[in-house]
């Protein structure tokens, strides 16, 4: 499938965060297991993983922390439902814009998010 081969051909490269945008025709839940088959086909390891979705607006946000052979990245997954499996856009970006992006996805879902303990802790690591 071309957006998982994207997708693995950017995680190769420089860049903390890979973000890729993209439609899916699954609910949140079968999304996230779809992205991390995908890289854990590739060789990474999901040492992490969550998702965050809006329930009257059919989009969301897949978080992974990813390992292979020593390096780190993290997987920023923007997904809204289409029809089909499809690569909107796909980008590798520093730490802070990486975080930055990150949270500004999160403050999107929902500002009630910002108690959620998860949330808390991933924001005190930067």
């Amino acid at each position: 499938m071309e957006l998982w081969d994207e997708l693995v051909k950017a995680l190769e490269e420089d860049g903390l965060w890979t973000v890729v945008t993209f439609k899916t025709p699954h609910g949140p839940g079968a999304t996230l297991e779809e992205l991390a088959k995908a890289v854990e086909k590739a060789g990474w390891r999901v040492t992490f993983k969550a998702n965050w979705w809006t329930a009257d607006i059919p989009y969301g946000l897949a978080r992974m922390d990813l390992r292979k052979d020593g390096r780190e990245k993290i997987l920023l997954g923007k997904w809204i439902l289409g029809r089909e499996l499809e690569l909107v856009k796909l980008e590798n970006m520093p730490l802070e814009k990486g975080r930055d992006e990150f949270f500004r996805m999160v403050d999107s879902i929902t500002s009630t998010l910002i108690y959620d303990p998860v949330i808390r802790t991933m924001r005190e690591q930067y």
